[in-house]
This record gives C-alpha cells, sequence and structure tokens, in this order.
C-alpha cells in the first residue's frame, strides 16, 4: 500500500509505503503524485517505507515504466529524494544504486523523518 504523507514542508512530496506494492498503488497513488511534482518543475521527495513484502506480479511493469520515466523523461526535475526506512537490504540496495537515479539520494532510518524533510526542503 502507497498513500499520501500530508504533513509535508511546502513544495515536497511525502509517500509512504508499506506491505505488498500493486499496481494500482502505482497507478492511483504513486504516478500521479510524481507527475504533478514533475509539473510543478521538481521533485524533492521523502519516502516512507516501514515494511516491504515485495511487488506484485502485475505492479512489475508499473514500476519498470515509473522508473524508466524518472531515468529518461523527468529526470532534471528530480532534485533529491529521501528513504525513510529501517528495512535495511532496501536502504543498502538504495545506497548502492543511487548513482543511477537523477537529484540527490540519502537514506534515514525510520526515526529520522523529520531530519529527512528538512533536508528534502532544504538541503541540509
Amino acid at each position: 500500500m502507497i498513500e499520501r504523507i500530508e504533513a509535508m514542508p511546502a513544495g515536497t512530496l511525502g509517500l509512504r509505503a508499506s506491505g505488498k506494492l500493486t499496481k494500482d498503488d502505482y497507478t492511483d497513488v504513486l504516478e500521479p503524485a510524481l507527475a504533478e511534482a514533475v509539473a510543478a518543475g521538481a521533485v524533492r521527495l521523502v519516502f516512507v517505507l516501514t515494511e516491504f513484502d515485495g511487488v506484485a506480479a502485475g505492479a512489475w511493469i508499473e514500476d519498470l515504466k515509473t522508473g524508466l520515466r524518472t531515468r529518461i523523461r523527468d529526470h532534471r526535475e528530480w532534485q533529491r529524494m529521501a528513504l525513510v526506512t529501517d528495512v535495511e537490504w532496501v536502504a543498502k540496495a538504495m545506497r548502492a544504486f543511487a548513482w543511477l537515479a537523477p537529484g540527490e539520494i540519502r537514506t534515514f532510518e525510520l526515526g529520522e523523518l523529520e531530519v529527512a524533510k528538512a533536508w528534502v526542503a532544504t538541503g541540509s
């Protein structure tokens, strides 16, 4: 499940995910939220992952499409992304492959959510 985080600094986007991500999570929440941020001219994203049970079979194609759109079409708008999670293998994977993603990326532990919000909003 993916849902928006409403209490975010101006000009930022917050999303919270848990469990198994479905095609509907991508098409109904993630993709529209990212499109809105891209249209505004800057993607400053806090992505909170509390638990992760994988991506459902039908969601893989949406995951691939979102990744390609981010990397190829919308890369200029991506400024900062904070991954906030205690799922260690996901944090390690993000750090290992951050060089592939546009913009700056940092990982934070769940207890550092407010620090992550401030970093995404201001860069400090």
